[in-house]
Parts: C-alpha cells; sequence; structure tokens
C-alpha cells in the first residue's frame, strides 16, 4: 500500500509522510515538518512498560489452509448492506481436525453448512464477539482431504466498530460512498480496503497474509454502473430488474486481504501490456486525461519486468479510481485502488513532474511482485512488502527521469523516516507490537526502502537483482520472511549478510555520524575521523570515501565498525574535499565538518544530487561568505528542478551581493524555465521584493497554464496593489485548482469582504489535502462580519481536525479556533465564541 510509504501519500496528511511521503518540502516549504509533528500523534512511541510491547507476535498457525473461496453478492445501497453467499474450500495444513475457525467482523451469520455431493448439511457453530466463528465439521479431516462449507450472511460495515492505521484511517472493509445520492456532486461508489486484516468484515475467511486462495465473485450491482475486481471477468448477466451480475475469477492464488470490489459510474480506458488488457478506471469528467495519469503503466511493467527478470505474474493489470479513499492506495491482486487525488486535468499535471500520484502508481505496481506475488508471512514481516514498494519509486524514477530524481525521492524519504518521532527505536522486523496496524510506518516504507538501497550498493546491481529474481521464483504464491530474503541474497551473491540483517532488519536506530578532518603537510597524509554518537547499536558500514586533490578523484573503499574510527590517507597536497560516503548512500544523519570552501569545491565537482544538496544547504547559511555566494547563483542554474528551487527558496535578498548577482537570474527563471515550479518559486521570491517594475512580468505569468505560476504571480501582484489582485482573483474564480485555488484565497482574506466566503468554503469542501487552507480558512472565520459564515468555518476545521485526529491535528486547531475565539469576542459575536467552545470540547473529547 502506497504507502511515506515517505506514502504509497492518500489526499490525508499521510499523504505527505507514508504513503504520500514524497510530496516535496521544497514545493510546500514547512508542511513537511509541520505534518512530521502530526505523524507523532499517529505514530507515538511505545513504552517499555506497555504490556502489549511484551506480547511475542507469533505468524498465525495454519491449522487449516485456504484453498478455494467463492461469493456471490449484492448490495443494499439504503441500509449500507452486503447479502452474500459463499462457498469455501479448506484443507487441513498438516494435522487432522474436526474444527475450523475463520475471521468474519460484525455480520449476520444466517446458515453455516457442509457441501456434499449438492446437499447442504448445517454445521454447529459459535459467533465470538462478533469477530470470528468457530465452525464444527462432520467428522475430522486429513490434509489430502478438502471440504466446502457453505455460508449465507449479511455484512453490516457502518456498524462496524474497527480500528484502522496511520496508512488506513479506517477498517471496516466495505464502504458505501453516497449511497442514497445525498451529496451533490459527488458519486455514487462501493469499494472495498481489505489491508490489514479487514475483507473479513464483507465475506468469511482466514484473514492473514499467509493464506493463499484462488477466488470467484459476482456481484449483482444496478446495470447501469461499471464493476471491477481481480481477475477476468468470466461472465456478465441482465436480470431483467434495472440489474446486472458480474461474475469476475481469479484463477491464481492470493491473499483474502488483497481481495477487492469496486462499482460506480467508471469510464474504462483501455491499454495493454504485450497481450495483457492494462485498464483505467476514472469518473467520466477526469476520462479525458486518463492516459496523461496512466499512460507509463506499461512502461512501468516492462521496467519492472525486465529488471527483476520475472514478467508480470497476472493476467491483467487494472488501476481505478475512486472517492473518500481511507489511504493513499491499494494494491489488491491484478486491480489497484487509488484515492481521488491521482485524478488530474491536463492544467494540474503540467506541474505534477513525479509528484505523489506518479510515485503511487509505480508503488503500486511493484507490489504485484512483492506482497502479491509473495506475500509478507506476517505483519511482522511487512517490510517484504512495503519496503520493497518503497524502494521501487526510487528505481522508477532513476529509470525515467535520471539519476538526480531518484536520489531526490531517497532524500525525502529518508526525512520522513527521520522526522518520524519514535522511529528509530522500533526495529524493521517487528515481532513486538501493540497492533499490527502499527507497521505501517515510516520504518516500514521509508527506513526499509533505504536500507534496501544500502543493499543494493553493497552487492552491486547484478548480484542484488540476481537475489530478488531467485527470491520471486521460488516463493512465487507462497508467503515469506525476511530471513528467506537474506538467504536468497546470500545465494546470489556468495556474501554473508547476517551482520547486515541483524543490524538493519532485526536492530533499531540509524547512524549519528560526528566527521572531522586534519591534514599533515608534512607526512602528506589525510586524517578522517568518524565517530558514532548514537545510543544503541553501533553499525558497521561499507562506505566508499572519495579523496579530491591535484586535479584528480582517488576512491577509497574503507569500512566503520567502531565507536569511533581514524582513516589515513596518503595525499600528494592538500586534498580540496575529502567526500565521506562518496556513493551518498548510508542511512545516518552527520555533522561533517567541511570549511564552507570544502562545500564550494563539492559542489561544482561532486556528481550527486546529495553532494549538491549538502553544498546548498551550508552556502544557505553563510551567504555573505564569497564561496556561499559561488554555490548559491550556481545553483540557481543547477541541472535538477529541485535543486534550483532549494537555491531560489533559500535565497537572503537581503544581502546586496546576493540581491545584485541574483536579481536578472531570477527574472530569467521567473520567465523562462523550462519547469513550472522553478518559476513560481522565481516569481514568488521575485513578489516579495515589491519592485513595481516587475509588474507587467507578474501579469505576463497570469497567463500561464500553470495554476503555480498563477498562483505565484497572484501572490506578487497582490503584494503591490492588493486592490488590483482582489479583481483578478475574483475572474480566476471559475477555473483554478491546487496552488492557484491558495492564492485566491489568500487575497480574499486580506483584501475580501464577506461576499468572497462562499468561494472560500466551497474550494475547503472540494479539497481533499486541506491542509494549505486550513490557516487562512481559520483567518477569515475569525474576520467575516456574518455570525453565521463563521459558525461554518468553525464546523469546518473542527471537522478537519476530528477527521484527522490520528494525524495530531487536535493541538493545531486548537490553536486557531482560539485565536477565532478572541476575535469573534471582539466583534460581539458570542453565538461564533459559544460554537468555539464546543468544537474544542468535541475535538479534545475525539482525542
Amino acid at each position: 500500500m502506497n504507502k511515506i510509504h515517505l506514502s504509497k501519500l492518500k489526499s490525508l496528511i499521510f499523504k505527505v509522510m507514508i504513503k504520500f511521503k514524497t510530496l516535496r518540502a521544497f514545493v510546500f516549504p514547512g508542511i513537511i515538518i509541520a505534518l512530521s509533528v502530526f505523524m507523532a500523534g499517529a505514530q507515538p512511541s511505545a513504552k517499555n512498560d506497555d504490556p502489549l510491547m511484551k506480547i511475542y507476535r507469533a505468524t498465525a498457525p495454519r491449522i487449516n489452509d485456504l484453498v478455494h473461496t467463492k461469493l456471490d453478492v449484492r448490495f443494499d445501497y439504503k441500509k449500507r448492506y452486503l447479502y452474500g453467499k459463499e462457498w469455501v474450500i479448506l484443507k487441513p495444513h498438516f494435522y487432522p481436525t474436526d474444527t475450523v475457525r475463520l475471521d468474519a467482523k460484525g455480520m449476520d451469520l444466517n446458515n453455516i453448512s457442509l457441501v456434499r455431493d449438492g446437499k447442504y448439511m448445517p454445521l454447529k457453530f459459535k459467533y465470538d464477539d462478533s469477530l470470528s466463528v468457530a465452525i464444527q465439521l462432520d467428522r475430522v479431516y486429513h490434509n489430502n482431504e478438502t471440504y466446502t462449507i457453505y455460508i449465507s450472511y449479511t455484512s453490516k460495515p457502518d456498524q462496524l466498530k474497527a480500528k484502522g492505521s496511520a496508512a488506513i484511517n479506517a477498517a471496516k472493509g466495505l464502504y458505501f460512498i453516497n449511497p442514497d445520492s445525498t451529496e451533490k456532486g459527488k458519486p455514487v461508489q462501493i469499494w472495498t480496503q481489505g489491508e490489514t486484516e479487514s475483507n473479513s468484515a464483507w465475506f468469511p475467511t482466514i484473514d492473514k497474509p499467509e493464506q493463499k486462495t484462488t477466488e470467484e465473485i459476482s456481484m449483482t450491482v444496478p446495470a447501469k454502473y461499471v464493476s471491477l475486481s481481480n481477475g477476468r471477468l468470466a461472465s456478465q448477466k441482465l436480470n431483467g430488474d434495472g440489474t446486472r451480475t458480474d461474475t469476475w475469477k481469479m484463477e491464481l492464488p492470493h491473499s483474502p486481504y488483497l481481495f477487492m470490489m469496486a462499482v460506480g459510474n467508471f469510464k474504462i480506458y483501455h491499454d495493454h501490456w504485450r497481450n495483457k488488457e492494462v485498464d483505467y478506471y476514472l469518473e467520466p469528467a477526469y476520462a479525458p486525461y486518463a492516459k496523461e495519469i496512466f499512460g507509463l503503466t506499461p512502461e512501468m511493467i516492462t521496467f519492472y519486468s525486465k529488471t527483476l527478470g520475472v514478467d508480470y505474474p497476472w493476467n491483467k493489470y487494472s488501476q481505478v479510481v475512486v472517492r473518500d479513499y481511507v489511504s493513499g492506495s491499494m494494491e489488491n491482486t491484478t486491480a489497484t485502488l487509488h484515492g481521488s487525488q491521482v485524478q488530474e486535468t491536463h492544467r494540474e499535471l503540467i506541474d505534477a513532474n513525479y509528484d505523489f500520484a506518479r510515485q503511487s502508481i509505480a508503488h503500486e505496481l511493484f507490489h504485484m511482485w512483492f506482497g502479491d506475488l509473495v506475500t509478507c508471512e506476517s505483519w511482522s514481516n511487512l517490510t517484504l512488502n512495503e519496503s520493497f514498494a518503497d524502494f521501487s519509486e526510487m528505481l522508477w524514477a532513476e529509470h525515467k527521469y535520471g539519476k538526480d530524481e531518484g536520489d531526490a525521492h531517497g532524500y525525502q524519504a529518508l526525512q520522513g523516516y527521520l522526522f518520524t518521532p519514535g522511529a528509530s527505536t522500533k526495529n524493521l522486523v517487528r515481532f513486538y507490537y501493540d497492533d499490527k496496524e502499527d507497521m505501517f510506518d515510516a520504518v516500514s516504507y521509508n527506513k526499509g526502502g533505504r536500507i534496501l538501497n544500502m543493499l543494493r550498493n553493497y552487492l552491486g546491481e547484478a548480484a542484488f537483482f540476481k537475489g530478488l529474481n531467485i527470491y520471486l521464483k521460488t516463493n512465487a504464491f507462497k508467503a515469506a520472511d525476511a530471513q528467506q530474503l537474506r538467504l536468497v541474497l546470500e545465494e546470489a551473491s556468495g556474501l554473508d549478510l547476517t551482520w547486515f540483517f541483524n543490524q538493519w532488519y532485526y536492530g533499531a536506530g540509524h547512524p549519528v555520524l560526528n566527521i572531522s578532518y586534519k591534514w599533515d603537510e608534512t607526512a602528506k597524509k589525510e586524517t578522517v575521523y568518524v565517530q558514532q554518537n548514537q545510543d544503541g547499536q553501533i553499525f558497521k558500514l561499507p562506505i566508499a570515501v572519495d579523496v579530491y586533490a591535484g586535479g584528480k578523484k582517488e576512491r577509497h573503499k574503507v569500512w566503520i565498525s567502531d565507536k569511533a574510527d581514524t582513516l589515513t590517507f596518503d595525499v600528494a597536497s592538500k586534498p580540496d574535499l575529502v567526500n565521506v560516503d562518496g556513493d551518498k548512500i548510508l542511512l545516518c544523519t552527520k555533522t561533517d565538518k567541511k570549511t564552507v570552501s570544502e562545500f564550494a569545491f563539492q559542489y561544482f565537482n561532486a556528481p550527486l544530487y546529495l553532494d549538491r544538496l549538502e553544498a546548498i544547504d551550508t552556502a544557505a547559511v553563510h551567504q555573505a561568505d564569497k564561496d556561499a555566494q559561488k554555490v548559491m547563483i550556481g545553483a540557481l542554474k543547477d541541472k535538477y528542478y529541485g535543486l534550483r528551487i532549494k537555491a531560489i527558496n533559500s535565497l537572503k535578498m537581503d544581502i546586496p551581493a546576493i540581491h545584485d548577482a541574483t536579481l536578472p537570474v531570477l527574472t530569467s527563471l521567473a520567465q523562462t524555465d523550462e519547469n513550472t515550479l522553478v518559476r513560481a518559486a522565481a516569481i514568488t521570491v521575485l513578489g516579495k521584493l515589491k519592485i513595481a517594475a516587475n509588474m507587467e512580468m507578474f501579469k505576463q505569468a497570469l497567463n500561464s497554464q500553470s495554476y503555480a505560476v498563477q498562483g505565484a504571480a497572484l501572490n506578487a501582484i497582490n503584494s503591490l496593489d492588493p486592490k488590483q489582485a482582489l479583481g483578478l482573483a475574483e475572474g480566476f474564480e471559475k477555473d483554478n485548482l491546487k496552488a492557484l485555488t491558495q492564492a485566491i484565497i489568500a487575497v480574499y482574506v486580506q483584501n475580501g469582504s464577506d461576499e468572497h466566503w462562499p468561494f472560500v468554503l466551497k474550494k475547503f469542501n472540494e479539497t481533499q489535502f486541506k491542509f494549505p487552507l486550513v490557516r487562512n480558512v481559520a483567518n477569515m472565520t475569525a474576520t467575516v462580519k456574518s455570525p453565521e459564515y463563521a459558525q461554518q468555518g468553525i464546523a469546518k476545521l473542527k471537522d478537519w481536525a476530528i477527521i484527522n485526529i490520528q494525524f495530531g491535528t487536535a493541538p493545531f486547531v486548537d490553536g486557531l479556533l482560539t485565536d477565532i475565539k478572541s476575535k469573534r469576542i471582539k466583534l460581539n459575536d458570542y453565538v461564533s465564541v459559544k460554537a468555539v467552545d464546543d468544537a474544542i470540547k468535541q475535538i479534545d473529547a475525539a482525542k
């Protein structure tokens, strides 16, 4: 599931931090850190005295094995029920047994019978706490025998109380979206979400990832709608009553949590990979953009198939986009489900680059191998699913967009892990945890993806991917644990990897390095001191050290293995730069005591994204220094757009040398850079300078097709002429999204009146990822004259805080509401003051 994550994120706040972790901090300054604080609420570190943390979370015992699952379901849209019939074939795993236990959450179980020779024999059963049912079979069965159980049941998902996770914010399995059509503009849909063990809320099963079963689902749906499920569409039958029954068959085994259904008014775009169907299901309004949104999928399938040496293993690949999804995306076998954030128009896609949606598409596709073909045998081993999918985002970025994009993606994922409170205390493979949902965090996603990248670097491309090939072929249609991954990588490489897995998979934390240098002119020796300052284990680190001297680079491969290591190199002349971790591969934090001039040399001579980023970060702090100025000026023309944005956003324009040297460059970037986000960043900086002569340039930028450029230009105009900006903002009300919407609202908050509130409220309601709008909505709520409008804003802020309560939104919104209260008091609006008090109480009660 995608999942930071840095996430597949999927949109809600988690979009940024785990499944949606890859939204760039330099595109939306401050959001990553703010959301990191929110994530502290989602992923609190477990206390050592928590008794739940002392329980060993064993792989579920396999008493019975699923063989085949046949379902016949229909839906009651009014009651939000599913009426189901199930025929499930099972067999004892090894030991003889006369009982079977199935997970069945919150159901009415009407009939449970044994099916033999076409006859149905009622069986005795005990339904424990409406969570699982223990069924007494008619006799003892052995593992060379199968038996078939029939179950008639009613699923009531909206009445089920189930805990979600940081990655999946609800767990009722089956979701009815706008079933009574009361929400204007929202489609009527049904969809499912099975991970971790929620599919047993809509059909009885052994809901464990180690189980594998073939599948057949017959769905009776309104004939006007489209259906989707796993596998192939075997038949469609019109029933004469306005309904149609679609039968989907999955003829290769997969885990129960990967079963899926989706029903709605989707338009299907038909694509293909070789002779296999590749289809995209979208809302009709977004159908014209299907190829732009999903069109790289066949190329991704080719790339992953070639890289892994295992062709895409399933009969088809579909992707469907749904409303109100509870996560980012979900890798249901052959039929990935995405949240609506991936639906974007052509104009939105202009600003997309390798954004969350593109990352999510890559992430979920890779799960078809890692997670679906080979599944983690327990949630303790979730790394075998999610770390690989996280890693795949970087792989695709490197292949399609270049190494800088891949490295930038990896760096942002690393920050998602480092900024997550408590993450450094957790093992990647975790046998002790409070709840299985806790496994879906920045360790399983972000950290695990970076660990795989270190393995790839250490073993080399050929050995690493040979090992993955063996892993997939050996464990196809089975479940596996992390030790099996270690063994195949050892088989491929011939190297012992126990040390690596012990420290990275079965240990917690990361190196915290302090690096310092000393040059001995007499002895012609460069000494590097590397100290590990982290609590806990001392890491064994194979790294490259690049020494730049005399116009040449010499690489040294060394091992760091002690709390304090001393490395000595013979060099003919004083080095211009010693670059520790020359491949920039380490999962670590570090204090690197290079001089500003050494970092400047690094920017212009070391090749990698992180080499240049480190230099820009240092130069940004020392912009009065001439070497730092060279870096800042040079970085404005960096080959990678992300670093151009980083440099633009870091400029201190109050320093005369920076101002004079960069102003013409910024003006050029604002008008001609090939990347719209770079143009927008340059316009933003120029707007803050309030140079009247730039007004015409800003007005010209309003003609851009890029919402990012338009939004930046409108903000810039607002800084020069608020009245003119207000009129322009009103002119954009009919066509605005994302950055332009934010800019319009900012103008209305500063210069508008109550007549602009309906637009602000409407956009807040429509926008899925509301965080960038929250503060401005609060500001306008505080100042509108109408108490009715103020109370609408208070209610919306309260609802947003409660919906996202697990992400730590409560303190943030409580603070905004407190400010609103003080301003409404000054306006003598005591009805709204009471509404604030009530809202804070409701938010506090939801914590």
